[in-house]
C-alpha cells in the first residue's frame, strides 16, 4: 500500500564522507527503521554534488511517523551509531514533508531489497524534480502537470513513477525539522541509466511543445527554478 506520508531527506556531509554513510545506512540504518514502522524507499549518491546524500523514507500516516521516529530514534541501533552517522554529516535539516499529489501517485510496488552485504551498484538513475510554487498545489496546477508536463516527460524518457505535494500537517517529530512554509511538487522518474538521461534531456530541448509552450508556462506558475536531483541508488536501495 502506498505511504500516505514520505520525506525527501538531502543531508550535506563533510567532504569525502559520503561512503562512509552510505557504508553505514545500507548495513545498519534499513531494516533497523522498517522494524520501528517506516518504509525506507530508497538512499542514493548525488551524481552532480560528491558531498550529498539523499533519501527517501515513508509511513502509513502523520501518527504512525511519531510512533515510528521515536522508537527508532530512541532505539538501540540510532544510539550505537548515531555519533559515527553524524560526524559524516555537516547539515540533515533540509527535509520536505510531502503527501501523494493523488491516487495512485505514491510509490507503490518496489523492488525487493537486495541483502545485507551486497555491493554491487545498479545503473538505473532516479530523476527527481522539485517545483515550489507561491502557494499550494491546486487542482489548475495539479491539472497543468499531469496533462501537460507529465505526457512531455514521459515522451522524452522520463516517465513520472511518483509525484507528492507538501504535507501540511505539523510536524509531530520536532527533534528531526524539516522545511516550513514551502509549497511544492516533487516527481520522480527511474532511468536506465546517466546516458539515457541525457538522452532524455536532448529530446526535451529538441521538443517544440515543451519550449514554446509547457516550459514557459512552467516556469510562469513557479516560485523559483526547479530543482533537479540526479540520484545514483546505493547497492540496497529499493527504488532504483
Amino acid at each position: 500500500m502506498p505511504d500516505a506520508v514520505v520525506e525527501l531527506r538531502q543531508y550535506t556531509l563533510r567532504p569525502g564522507r559520503r561512503d562512509d554513510l552510505v557504508e553505514l545506512f545500507d548495513r545498519e540504518f534499513l531494516e533497523s527503521q522498517e522494524a520501528a514502522g517506516m518504509r525506507v524507499i530508497g538512499q542514493f549518491r548525488d551524481l552532480r554534488d560528491p558531498d550529498r546524500f539523499v533519501w527517501l523514507r515513508g509511513f502509513a500516516d502523520m501518527a504512525t511517523r511519531k510512533s515510528a521516529l521515536s522508537g527508532f530514534y530512541g532505539g538501540p541501533v540510532w544510539q550505537a551509531n548515531r555519533t559515527a552517522a553524524n560526524d559524516t554529516m555537516i547539515d540533515s535539516d533540509d527535509v520536505l514533508l510531502l503527501r501523494p499529489l493523488g491516487d495512485g501517485s505514491g510509490f507503490a510496488e518496489l523492488t525487493a531489497r537486495p541483502p545485507v552485504g551486497t555491493a554491487k551498484l545498479p545503473d538505473s538513475v532516479v530523476l527527481a524534480t522539485v517545483y515550489q510554487l507561491p502557494g499550494p498545489v491546486d487542482a489548475g496546477f495539479r491539472g497543468f502537470f499531469e496533462r501537460r508536463v507529465a505526457p512531455v516527460m514521459s515522451a522524452s524518457g522520463a516517465v513520472p513513477v511518483a509525484a507528492f505535494e507538501t504535507e501540511p500537517a505539523e510536524n509531530n517529530f520536532p527533534a528531526l525539522p524539516v522545511r516550513t512554509g514551502e509549497n511544492v511538487l516533487v516527481w520522480f522518474a527511474v532511468l536506465p541509466g546517466e546516458e539515457a538521461h541525457r538522452a532524455h534531456l536532448a529530446k526535451l530541448e529538441s521538443s517544440s511543445d515543451w519550449t514554446a509552450e509547457v516550459l514557459p508556462e512552467l516556469i510562469r506558475s513557479l516560485a523559483v527554478a526547479p530543482q533537479q536531483l540526479l540520484l545514483a541508488p546505493t547497492a540496497r536501495s529499493v527504488l532504483r
